[in-house]
């Protein structure tokens, strides 16, 4: 039987220890930096013969083509049950809904009298998207990547996720990338994956932005690859969670969404915040109870080993806690949770009450599961619509609207010295 340890309570803790406490694990970054620039390096100047070695050493499997074909794509529907494929279906139709209403029409606004200025939001071409498979089959990304990409207009959507050791994708991947509309499946993982839609190969095309979760590796290849000029959505790393409860909460439920984010990996962290020393002690039995019955309870347990319970005197004192950390995911478990919720500042998405637990979210309420983890909820959001667009700016003045705001632009440019600026408008303005 697996004994879970206690989790690592602490109680009452000063200001000034909230900044150590709340650290995420991490591994020594200068090494691991130089592990994935070895990779990026490679496959930048190797290609697909890059891919295939590492494909062989990370993933044990030697492949000579990448690409899914389209036989593999029809026989994938025909081996997942009517229940999943419904519920993928599902669950596409309200993420649909949801980012559908993140669409704006061209408002044109007349600054003064005969100048005129508006936005445009224009697809971005080329994305790419990185979906996890290697301990879990992600297929529920697909859907949230390629749903706003859909909407977005993009007009190739590369998608790459890890190979099993019989080199194929899980049937739901295939079938839920088909659905969104994905144009090239690559049964390609890792690091090699974002080199590989980063700087091209001959079979995997070049794109202008990736997107998705991944492992502290994924992650930083994204952030290295900025350094080249390709733009990513944000440092989405390992997944995380913080509770935020008070005496109205379960614990079972709450043990429940501590254990179903803790199974996203070893390096993923959870978190409860609360005022309560007496849930503390519930949650843990519970914990221990649950613990038990999950498949994956070996990667969980050493997750767990990450967790915190943190005890605090008051309720603002756990706000400001919980704004401090910026959790990927916050679930509000709290009798006033919706008056609570607006106190909240930092955090990627917020489940409120006892009855919205953050697997929804994950999968198929219609929100976005693709979320700034480690603290970037501070400055990040997470994926919409927004992120598959670029936003092009433009103008068009009439003679009238040139005269009007003529002589503002001329002193400006005067002032800064640029006499250049200040005579393209002048110019005009003497004709």
């Amino acid at each position: 039987m697996c004994k879970l340890q206690k989790m690592k309570t602490y109680f009452y803790p000063n200001t000034d220890d909230r900044q150590q406490l709340l650290l995420r694990p991490t591994f020594d970054s200068l090494a691991l930096q130089e592990k994935v620039k070895s990779v990026l390096n490679e496959v930048k100047l190797n290609g697909d013969a890059a891919i295939k070695k590492f494909t062989v050493q990370f993933d044990g499997v030697e492949l000579n083509d990448f690409i899914v074909d389209e036989n593999e794509i029809n026989k994938a529907s025909s081996l997942l049950s009517t229940e999943l494929k419904q519920a993928i279906q599902q669950a596409a139709k309200n993420i649909t809904a949801f980012h559908q209403k993140q669409t704006a029409e061209v408002e044109v606004v007349e600054t003064m009298p005969g100048v005129k200025c508006w936005r445009k939001s224009i697809g971005i071409e080329k994305v790419g998207l990185y979906i996890p498979g290697g301990t879990a089959p992600l297929f529920s990304t697909i859907l949230m990547l390629g749903i706003p990409a859909q909407i977005a207009g993009c007009k190739e959507i590369i998608l790459c996720s890890p190979p099993d050791k019989e080199g194929k994708l899980n049937p739901a991947i295939l079938f839920a990338a088909q659905l969104v509309g994905v144009t090239k499946i690559c049964k390609i993982g890792g690091v090699q994956a974002i080199a590989a839609m980063a700087y091209g190969t001959a079979t995997v095309p070049k794109v202008y932005k990736i997107f998705g979760p991944g492992n502290q590796y994924v992650t930083c290849a994204k952030q290295l690859i900025q350094q080249d000029g390709i733009a990513i959505d944000m440092p989405a790393g390992p997944s995380e969670v913080c509770v935020l409860a008070d005496d109205s909460a379960d614990a079972g439920f709450i043990a429940a969404d501590l254990l179903s984010q803790a199974e996203h990996g070893v390096d993923s962290q959870v978190l409860l915040v609360t005022c309560s020393e007496t849930l503390v002690k519930d949650v843990e039995e519970e914990l221990n109870k649950q613990l038990q019955l999950l498949s994956r309870k070996n990667i969980t347990q050493q997750a767990l080993e990450n967790s915190k319970a943190i005890i605090v005197k008051n309720l603002d004192e756990a706000i400001g806690l919980v704004n401090e950390y910026a959790a990927e995911h916050l679930i509000i478990s709290c009798k006033d949770d919706e008056l609570i919720a607006e106190k909240i500042i930092n955090a990627g998405s917020v489940f409120l009450g006892n009855y919205s637990p953050e697997s929804v979210g994950d999968y198929a309420s219609g929100t976005n599961h693709t979320l700034p983890t480690n603290g970037f909820a501070k400055a990040y959001s997470g994926v919409s619509v927004d992120s598959f667009v670029k936003k092009i700016t433009y103008q068009k003045l009439s003679q009238q609207g040139l005269q009007n705001i003529g002589k503002t632009v001329e002193l400006m440019a005067e002032a800064e010295g640029l006499d250049a600026h200040k005579n393209a408008v002048s110019i005009r303005m003497r004709s």
